[in-house]
């Protein structure tokens, strides 16, 4: 069985797998004499997680993998083309999983701290104009397009790896003759309309109009491409020419930049729980160490009411 667990490698050797294999076999390893689940069930359910938060740009580590926070993230958005009973399947083996790893903190039911959060912090403005500088400057037509279609579905709607891989060219609506606003149509679990924030409404109406066609289905994000594995943006990613400087692409950070900007321009709290697709603030609590401050004068005024 060692040597099974050892020789283990997911079907389609996916680029990500390098980064995140030793530490699934090193847990499986480690379970396999306590657990009841066949060597093969547990390692297929965490290579999928491991390889769905390397996309998400988490670190490689399976405390942070296991934690209840990212285990229920994985079956919520992570498996969109799963059937029920097999995410429940999923969810089953990863927590007793969590269990060996993480000890009596996950069998008394509390949720483990999501120790993520700062991989997932929002870019600075220098880093997001770097990351745009880079985009643009990628070697071939496809990369360029590619990265920014990205930031354009990062920035602006705040879709991560799974739903980016979704949307299809007439899921981009634009009103008003072409000069209104631009409102995406998600699919999968977390199905919705959102309204593009508008700076980046150029940049989805220009990748919209650069493929459509009467009656366009075909995909936003690498077109071209019809196999939609959970590892498709970080196979993609994998294959951009790297700029001394320039942070990483994580379509994770990404997203926190659009929560931080819609958190500070004050919307409201039912307003952005919608648009990001989520039932409730738990998801969304882990932004709140990358909010500036309110002055206490500014505070005590809202907090007051009235004029």
């Amino acid at each position: 069985m060692s040597q099974r667990i050892d020789s283990y490698r997911p079907a389609g050797s996916p680029a990500g797998w390098s980064r995140v294999g030793d530490e699934v076999r090193r847990v499986v390893h480690l379970a396999d004499p306590q657990l009841p689940y066949k060597a093969r069930e547990l390692l297929s359910a965490l290579a999928k997680l491991a390889l769905f938060c390397n996309t998400e740009g988490l670190p490689g580590n399976a405390e942070v993998w296991l934690s209840r926070e990212v285990i229920e993230r994985f079956i919520a958005v992570g498996c969109p083309n799963l059937r029920e009973g097999t995410r429940g399947n999923y969810r089953s083996r990863l927590l007793r999983l969590s269990e060996i790893v993480l000890g009596g903190e996950c069998r008394t039911g509390k949720p483990a701290k999501l120790s993520a959060s700062v991989p997932n912090s929002p870019y600075s403005r220098t880093e997001l104009a770097d990351l745009w500088g880079w985009a643009s400057g990628q070697p071939t037509e496809e990369l360029r397009w590619g990265c920014r279609t990205l930031m354009g579905l990062g920035l602006g709607v705040g879709l991560d790896s799974p739903e980016v891989l979704l949307v299809r060219v007439h899921d981009i609506r634009r009103a008003s003759g072409g000069t209104g606003p631009v409102v995406v149509v998600t699919r999968g679990p977390r199905e919705r309309e959102i309204l593009c924030r508008r700076p980046w409404e150029g940049v989805l109406a220009s990748a919209t109009d650069r493929l459509d066609a009467p009656g366009s289905a075909r995909y936003l994000f690498r077109p071209n491409c019809y196999s939609r594995g959970s590892n498709t943006v970080t196979n993609f990613l994998d294959r951009t020419h790297p700029s001394p400087g320039v942070p990483r692409l994580v379509m994770g950070r990404l997203r926190s930049n659009w929560l931080v900007e819609l958190f500070e321009e004050r919307l409201p709290i039912t307003v952005i729980v919608a648009a990001a697709g989520v039932d409730t603030l738990h998801g969304l609590s882990r932004i709140l160490p990358f909010l500036r401050a309110v002055p206490a004068e500014e505070a005590a005024r809202l907090l007051r009411g009235g004029q």
